[in-house]
Protein backbone atom coordinates (compact mmCIF):
# COMPACT_ATOMS: atom_id res chain seq x y z
CA UNK A 1 0.00 0.00 0.00
CA UNK A 2 1.09 3.62 -0.68
CA UNK A 3 0.29 6.63 1.50
CA UNK A 4 0.78 10.32 0.65
CA UNK A 5 1.57 12.38 3.71
CA UNK A 6 3.21 14.80 1.37
CA UNK A 7 0.64 16.50 0.12
CA UNK A 8 0.30 17.89 3.58
CA UNK A 9 4.08 19.18 3.76
CA UNK A 10 5.30 16.63 5.52
CA UNK A 11 8.44 16.00 4.95
CA UNK A 12 8.29 12.17 6.68
CA UNK A 13 5.88 9.55 8.42
CA UNK A 14 5.51 6.33 10.13
CA UNK A 15 2.93 4.92 8.18
CA UNK A 16 0.82 2.32 10.00
CA UNK A 17 -0.33 -1.42 8.67
CA UNK A 18 -3.85 -1.90 8.66
CA UNK A 19 -4.39 -5.90 8.38
CA UNK A 20 -4.33 -7.54 5.56
CA UNK A 21 -1.84 -5.20 4.63
CA UNK A 22 1.90 -6.05 4.89
CA UNK A 23 3.40 -3.03 4.29
CA UNK A 24 2.93 0.58 3.74
CA UNK A 25 5.07 3.00 1.83
CA UNK A 26 5.03 6.62 2.62
CA UNK A 27 5.66 9.07 0.39
CA UNK A 28 6.90 12.52 1.60
CA UNK A 29 6.75 15.97 -0.13
CA UNK A 30 8.61 16.47 -3.14
CA UNK A 31 11.34 19.60 -2.25
CA UNK A 32 14.44 21.34 -3.67
CA UNK A 33 17.50 20.51 -1.96
CA UNK A 34 21.13 20.47 -2.10
CA UNK A 35 22.72 16.32 -2.55
CA UNK A 36 26.32 15.61 -3.30
CA UNK A 37 26.52 14.17 -6.61
CA UNK A 38 29.57 11.95 -7.58
CA UNK A 39 30.45 11.26 -10.90
CA UNK A 40 34.24 10.75 -12.67
CA UNK A 41 35.29 13.88 -12.04
CA UNK A 42 34.60 13.79 -8.24
CA UNK A 43 31.96 14.75 -6.31
CA UNK A 44 29.84 18.25 -6.43
CA UNK A 45 26.89 19.76 -4.51
CA UNK A 46 23.97 20.28 -7.02
CA UNK A 47 20.31 21.34 -5.96
CA UNK A 48 18.05 18.29 -6.96
CA UNK A 49 14.54 17.34 -5.98
CA UNK A 50 13.94 15.08 -3.86
CA UNK A 51 11.49 13.45 -1.81
CA UNK A 52 11.75 10.86 1.25
CA UNK A 53 10.01 7.63 1.39
CA UNK A 54 9.66 5.52 4.24
CA UNK A 55 8.32 1.85 4.94
CA UNK A 56 6.56 0.16 7.54
CA UNK A 57 6.48 -3.49 7.42
CA UNK A 58 5.27 -6.94 9.13
CA UNK A 59 8.39 -8.14 10.43
CA UNK A 60 6.39 -11.57 10.74
CA UNK A 61 6.07 -11.79 6.99
CA UNK A 62 8.53 -9.68 4.87
CA UNK A 63 12.88 -10.00 6.14
CA UNK A 64 13.91 -6.94 6.64
CA UNK A 65 16.48 -7.24 4.12
CA UNK A 66 14.19 -8.36 1.66
CA UNK A 67 12.15 -5.08 2.42
CA UNK A 68 15.76 -2.90 1.64
CA UNK A 69 16.55 -5.01 -1.57
CA UNK A 70 12.73 -3.42 -2.41
CA UNK A 71 13.40 -0.14 -1.12
CA UNK A 72 17.02 0.17 -2.81
CA UNK A 73 14.75 -0.79 -6.37
CA UNK A 74 12.71 1.78 -5.95
CA UNK A 75 15.23 4.16 -4.95
CA UNK A 76 17.51 3.21 -8.15
CA UNK A 77 14.22 2.87 -10.65
CA UNK A 78 13.33 6.98 -9.58
CA UNK A 79 16.37 8.08 -9.97
CA UNK A 80 16.99 6.71 -13.22
CA UNK A 81 13.65 7.27 -14.84
CA UNK A 82 13.37 7.75 -18.39
CA UNK A 83 10.49 8.18 -20.75
CA UNK A 84 10.80 4.35 -22.38
CA UNK A 85 10.02 2.95 -18.25
CA UNK A 86 5.86 4.15 -18.99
Amino acid sequence: TVTNPGSYGAMFATPIINLPQVAIMGVGNIHKAPVVISDEHGDSLAIRTIAHLTLSFDHRVVDGAVADQFMAHVKKTLENWTETLV
